[in-house]
């Protein structure tokens, strides 16, 4: 009697643990893809949050690359996203594929019960989006869209003096800027610049590549409201580099009491991730990362701010992967299913807006 009741106290002491490794212990990625540029900020945070335990890329030159350059076994390296899982058992998919391929990514994962972050946007079209959604859904899995603005404190920061302090008043207007002297101007790589600039497998130029951080933030600034319509406007000033795409997009959205401009661009004259938003009173800018300017009302000057360094959720995607999955944090909108949804829906009102030079309704 007393060795089983000894065996049993094992046992439970045995599952404890094993529980407080699932709950506490890094967690297990594999990454989807290394044509994505992004993709190196993964690769250089391996072993803090998270561990990567499989790669898949049938890009063999492009595979030994990046395992020479971070010091990685290439045992790690799978041809297909279906073997490296079957091979490695990851919690969770990042996905540095094209965009075109997220589907994809989480019609392999969802139903295996592995949650899946892409990098922005979260797909090519609204059909698309919806399929994912659907999938994330019915199989319990977290599908995250990653947004470098999303871990700007500035950003956060400008939300809570917006909603939480009511510092500036109802907000009226939003203008976002994004964007860089193009991929080509600043040197990507041949297998990202060659995706990023097919409509097919990106979705569109600069409208998709720089359009979805605005109507990400727009949407999030918007507590969730989808616009009543959707106008764009695109160019191509730069065919003889981008025959296929847009380079040059802005998106205006409307809502019933307020205005979207989304500035989208692979001709600013420097890389730029900033923001405007006006309220009935006063208005507040973000910079970037962290540095702010805020003029509270028009009889105050305006006035220099830096964010908290508490302000963002987490201090990079992969540490908000991890504390989300270890239940260690709550969900954050600007990733979210149902943010990233409208934001498929504006880019898809606007791809259409800019072909027929005509403002969409969404009903």
């Amino acid at each position: 009697m007393i060795r089983r009741l000894v065996l049993l106290f094992s046992i439970c002491i045995l599952a404890q643990a094993a529980g407080a490794q699932t709950t506490s212990g890094k967690v297990r990625v594999g990454v989807a893809g290394l044509v994505h540029s992004h993709v190196h900020q993964i690769l250089g945070l391996n072993g803090k949050s998270i561990e990567i335990v499989g790669i898949a890329e049938p890009n063999r030159e492009l595979a030994e690359r990046f395992v020479k350059q971070y010091k990685l076994p290439m045992s790690l390296v799978y041809n297909t996203t279906v073997e490296m899982i079957d091979k490695t058992k990851p919690e969770a998919v990042t996905d540095f594929g094209r965009i075109v391929d997220h589907l994809q990514t989480v019609k392999v994962c969802a139903p295996r019960g592995i949650h899946v972050m892409v990098e922005k946007p979260l797909a090519t079209s609204y059909a698309d989006a919806k399929e994912m959604a659907a999938l994330a859904r019915k199989h319990n899995v977290q599908l995250l869209t990653n947004y470098e603005t999303t871990w700007y404190t500035s950003n956060h920061h400008a939300y809570g003096i917006t909603h939480r302090d009511k510092a500036i008043g109802d907000v009226r207007k939003i203008v976002v800027h994004d964007g860089h002297q193009g991929p080509k101007e600043i040197g990507v790589m041949p297998e990202f610049l060659v995706w990023l600039t097919d409509p097919a497998t990106n979705g569109a130029g600069a409208l998709f590549d720089f359009g979805c951080y605005g109507a990400n933030l727009s949407t999030w600034l918007m507590r969730g409201q989808r616009p009543t319509s959707v106008l764009a406007v695109t160019q191509q000033i730069k065919p003889d580099i981008y025959p296929k795409v847009d380079d040059e997009a802005t998106i205006v959205l409307t809502y019933p009491t307020a205005q979207a401009v989304i500035q989208a661009s692979w001709n600013w004259p420097y890389a730029r991730k900033d923001m405007e938003v006006y309220g009935q009173t006063g208005s507040v800018f973000t910079l970037d990362k962290s540095r702010m300017r805020i003029r509270r009302t028009e009889k105050e000057a305006e006035q220099a701010l830096e964010a908290p360094a508490t302000a963002a959720p987490a201090a990079d995607p992969f540490a908000y992967l991890a504390q989300l999955l270890r239940g260690q944090t709550k969900p954050d909108e600007l990733t979210s299913v149902e943010n990233n949804l409208i934001v498929m829906e504006i880019l898809d009102a606007a791809r259409q807006s800019a072909k027929t030079g005509k403002a969409v309704k969404l009903q």
